[in-house]
């Protein structure tokens, strides 16, 4: 028997208000791969570490690769501790041996081809084995963390066995599917992935993940939006200039060249990532948090997005420099990428949102790899107040109004403002006022998959996409993928690493009235309002 002689996750430190999910057996396909190592295993330890897994509980490893349960845990347990003391998503000080143990014990391990039948007969009969002596009844989640061409076989194949049926195992017991991104290239291949799997599943069972969902900053956005008066009446196309989203990397494409040649920067982060950020800035206020409510004035928001079309686009590729003070290459260098490759590295755009409350308002958004410092920022920019006022004082200039919700790093949300400098004539001084998470809450170790996780458990798709949402956001994008497939860029590349990206991106603001980006660069801004604090 798998189980430890203590059942209950140790370190059980959640709140008596916190749900804790039932029993059930997560399977991941893909159980030997950099995302099951880095962030899904990670994220379930911290689970584990708080008490959110349930008491009957276990994990079920597939993968082609030859390795016994004994051989999976010693591989996950060398590459948890690999971690201790690092510099990425997960970093812990030290690996709990308790923790660790309660999530191993229950670890286990299948051989498995993905496109063979015979895996799915095993995988059935060991899930029968582990509702036996794990007391998970009958309850899966199957964990798609593979290669996209992957995502339709195994699909198929669960529902060729009668995996997903949910009438299996114990009565009421469920079967839910997570597929990771990209979810499609492009609209057609979105549309055909979606008829696909919803042959063998219903959409209740899909969950799109993408883990920027995950994240408490972006969680946060609605409740700043809809639990604070003040905000809410100023949010509309009356009040705001216009909104610019950054999500700027100081990272290359990472030994990922075969990938990256075929996705690209506009593929790999803007219909998920980037336009998440959006619909949580743009939506209407749901009529309650029930997922389909969310979800539902998401697809309204993207429904209302005008096709972009290529002259409201700029792309742009790295060429060697220096990042953080260490020289880079150029992308066209980097291993598995063609000396002549016209993939963009950089991708900037501006959209239009046709309802009564944006009307009129662009919106401008970028991406791009080897920038001059990592940063995810949603900042609206307010409109100036009329200056008759001062005409006759000292006040030289009026100073935009920002709103900026900081997503990465350094969580938080600063309000930037005019007052009026100490002294007996009139002039003005732009300040902020900060709020910083850091400074408010205890830190918790999150790689961004636990909360995604948690909400597969207890069957909450709030945070996933739908089919309808997912295919809207390709459609919007699609006329800039026909055009640059068709057109290729004479100027790549256009952008030096370790800088802001190329000038066409400026020029994309400079004509909508003389807009400007704000500067990626690590910039002090003008002086904070809390003594002591950065602005």
């Amino acid at each position: 028997m798998a189980n430890t002689t203590d059942d209950t996750p140790p370190a059980a430190i959640s709140p008596a208000t916190v749900k804790k999910p039932g029993p059930c057996t997560l399977v991941i396909f893909g159980a030997n791969g950099d995302l099951t190592k880095r962030l899904v295993t990670p994220a379930l330890y911290n689970l584990a570490l708080t008490g959110l897994l349930p008491d009957n509980f276990a994990i079920l490893g597939i993968d082609h690769n030859g390795k016994d349960d004994v051989e999976w845990r010693g591989h996950l347990t060398e590459a948890m501790q690999s971690f201790v003391g690092g510099t990425g998503e997960f970093e812990p000080a030290k690996i709990d041996a308790k923790a660790w143990s309660w999530l191993t014990d229950r670890m286990f391990y299948l051989v498995g081809d993905f496109e063979d039948s015979n895996t799915y007969t095993s995988i059935k009969d060991k899930l029968a084995e582990i509702e036996t002596s794990n007391g998970t009844a009958g309850n899966v989640i199957f964990y798609l963390a593979i290669a996209d061409r992957f995502f339709g076989i195994v699909v198929d194949q669960l529902g060729k066995a009668k995996l997903v049926d949910t009438e299996e195992g114990e009565q009421n017991a469920w079967r839910r599917v997570v597929i990771e991104k990209p979810f499609g290239h492009d609209l057609q291949t979105s549309r055909d992935l979606n008829k696909r799997i919803l042959q063998s599943l219903n959409e209740d069972q899909v969950y799109r993940i993408d883990h920027f969902l995950g994240k408490e900053t972006v969680q946060n956005i609605m409740t700043f939006r809809f639990a604070n008066g003040m905000f809410e009446p100023l949010w509309n196309r009356d009040h705001i200039d216009h909104v610019q989203i950054t999500v700027a990397e100081t990272v290359g494409v990472e030994g990922r060249g075969y990938f990256y040649e075929a996705t690209g920067a506009l593929r790999d982060m803007v219909p998920n990532h980037v336009f998440q950020l959006l619909c949580m800035t743009a939506m209407e206020p749901p009529t309650s948090f029930a997922a389909d409510a969310i979800r539902s004035k998401k697809v309204d928001v993207f429904a209302s997005i005008k096709s972009v079309q290529p002259g409201d686009a700029v792309r742009g590729q790295y060429d060697s420099g220096s990042v953080l003070g260490k020289a880079v290459r150029a992308y066209r260098t980097e291993p598995n990428v063609n000396p002549y490759s016209d993939v963009e590295t950089y991708a900037a755009l501006r959209l239009e949102i046709d309802n009564w409350r944006w009307a009129g308002v662009p919106f401008y958004i970028r991406t791009g790899k080897y920038m001059t410092r990592r940063t995810t920022e949603i900042a609206i920019r307010f409109k100036s107040a009329p200056t008759s006022l001062f005409e006759d004082t000292d006040a030289k200039s009026m100073h935009p109004n920002w709103l900026v919700i900081q997503i990465q790093p350094d969580e938080g949300i600063s309000m930037q403002f005019d007052v009026k400098q100490p002294g007996p004539v009139v002039d003005l001084k732009s300040v902020k006022m900060n709020f910083s998470y850091s400074d408010w809450f205890p830190p918790q170790q999150n790689v961004g998959y636990e909360t995604l996780i948690y909400d597969v458990m207890l069957g909450d798709q709030t945070l996933f996409q739908r089919a309808d949402q997912v295919e809207e956001g390709w459609r919007i994008v699609q006329p800039v993928i026909d055009a640059w497939a068709k057109q290729k860029p004479d100027d790549f590349p256009n952008y030096i690493a370790g800088t802001a990206g190329p000038a066409a991106a400026d020029a994309l603001l400079a004509k909508d009235g003389g807009r400007s980006w704000r500067p990626v660069a690590i910039d002090p801004g003008p002086k904070s309002l809390v003594p002591g604090k950065a602005s």
